[in-house]
């Protein structure tokens, strides 16, 4: 490794992928490090943004590493913004710095919000959540907000309902599809998080669009118009499309790019020496059944860990883990592992359990030929990622999952009653007579991967 101890790692970016990238680059080598960011000079959890807003959180309390962090590591930190990277002389030329010169370039740009492209869409009062600076003006108007219209129905939108409700601001959501993220939830869970969002208040208005964002006199959002014709008054909007990989600093470049950044499976782009990872990485041969772009913080995490072994260590391709997500809509808790599709159609199937309450299920999907567990959704209940994660993995049979289900299980003394259930529904749908097996606690799970590592 002494051949590389001078190089130069520039990372732009330094978002979950490219801290992580940093930080794993600094444990396996002496290779100088530079992290650059517009947004913020310290890596923040962008996840918690919302917790800062309502008053949970302070900012520091988002910072993970305090800032002498990086010093101490031999990590510099630039907070500028990047105006173009020149792929021949390998230079970074930012806003208010002399070119950066790298040996080796990682992309980790993150992403940026979608809008809409509708008439009004630029005027004062409408907003997106996705960067530091959004959050900063959304705080800066909270004051003067009286109604607020939220468009989109996804993890974004939710978020903004939740944030503003809590400073007791009336919040309508509108949304394109029939339920709430009902191209992600199935049907049962997609109906049960509407009835939620509508049981906390928010005037919910399903299979709408809008049209256009009317302003007043002094240029300040005064309504919106829906699909149907329909003008709903308000002084905010929340623009809660979805997300996009930024690649702005490299369009009209020789880097290759489509939707994202292009990437092999080394998350090697086309020009020697340059990466990409996290939300703006776009791999060339995704595995089967997933995305191209998977914008979720474990994955960045894990591509960031992938590449910083690849640099330093050996050859090491990206392996696409086992997908996982979570999320909280108001009081309820979701988790997805593995393959759990918003339409179920043969060769796959799943069990799916609603608690008496109309709060809580369990769906575990599976192959209807082999019966090997593909997928948990979860929503009011918390599973252990090793454990699902390993049932997918060893392709455990359903029969085998739901009779040791209280393993997995946070908290397993709570859920008796759910588990049996589960066990009884098992039961009737597949003619059987099988029973609980484990009774959850830590060390039961323990023996669970000792047997596995055996195996």
């Amino acid at each position: 490794m002494a051949e590389k101890e001078m190089e130069q790692i520039v990372i732009v970016g330094n978002g979950i992928a490219g801290i992580t990238a940093a930080r794993e680059l600094r444990k396996l080598s002496e290779v100088k490090i530079c992290v650059i960011s517009s947004e913020s000079a310290y890596f923040f959890s962008r996840t918690a943004l919302m917790y800062v807003y309502m008053g949970h959180l302070r900012w520091k309390d988002i910072e993970p590493y305090p800032h002498d962090f990086y010093s101490k590591n031999g990590i510099d930190l630039l907070h500028t913004k990047v105006l173009s990277i020149d792929f021949n002389s390998k230079c970074v030329h930012t806003e208010n710095e002399k070119p950066l010169a790298y040996d080796r370039l990682i992309l980790a740009t993150g992403s940026n919000s979608k809008t809409v492209e509708i008439p009004g869409n630029q005027v004062e009062g409408v907003c997106s959540l996705y960067y530091k600076q959004d959050l900063e003006h959304i705080e800066k108007l909270t004051p003067s907000i009286q109604q607020a219209v939220i468009i989109g129905g996804g993890l974004i939108a939710i978020e903004l309902a939740e944030m503003l409700s809590s400073r007791k601001i009336p919040v309508c959501m509108l949304v394109r599809e029939s339920d709430y993220w009902a191209q992600v939830l199935p049907e049962d869970e997609a109906r049960m998080i509407t009835r939620h969002i509508q049981d906390h208040g928010v005037d919910l208005h399903l299979e709408t669009q809008v049209t256009e964002i009317l302003s007043d006199d002094l240029g300040r959002v005064r309504a919106v118009v829906t699909s149907n014709g329909h003008e709903i008054a308000c002084n905010f909007v929340g623009i809660a499309v979805g997300v996009k990989p930024n690649i702005e600093c490299v369009q009209n470049t020789t880097l290759e790019c489509d939707q994202g950044i292009l990437v092999n499976d080394f998350l090697e782009t086309n020009i020697e020496h340059v990466y990409a990872i996290g939300d703006c990485a776009q791999l060339r041969k995704p595995i089967l059944g997933r995305k191209a772009i998977e914008t979720a913080w474990y994955i960045a995490r894990a591509m960031g860990k992938t590449l910083a072994h690849h640099i330093c260590k050996e050859p090491t391709a990206y392996q696409q883990i086992i997908w996982y997500n979570s999320a909280k809509f108001f009081d309820i808790e979701y988790q997805v592992y593995g393959f759990v599709p918003a339409q179920i159609h043969y060769p796959l199937n799943s069990l799916h359990l609603e608690s008496p309450n109309g709060r809580q299920s369990i769906r575990i999907t599976y192959d209807h030929d082999t019966k090997v567990v593909k997928g948990f959704l979860l929503m009011g209940y918390r599973f252990r990622q090793d454990v699902c994660e390993k049932w997918i993995s060893q392709k455990m049979m359903l029969e085998t999952v739901v009779s040791t289900i209280r393993m997995a299980f946070f908290e397993p003394e709570f859920y008796k009653g759910i588990a049996r259930r589960y066990m009884k529904k098992f039961n009737i749908e597949f003619g059987k007579a099988s029973y609980l097996r484990s009774r959850g606690s830590f060390d039961s799970v323990l023996r669970f991967f000792k047997r596995s590592k055996k195996q």
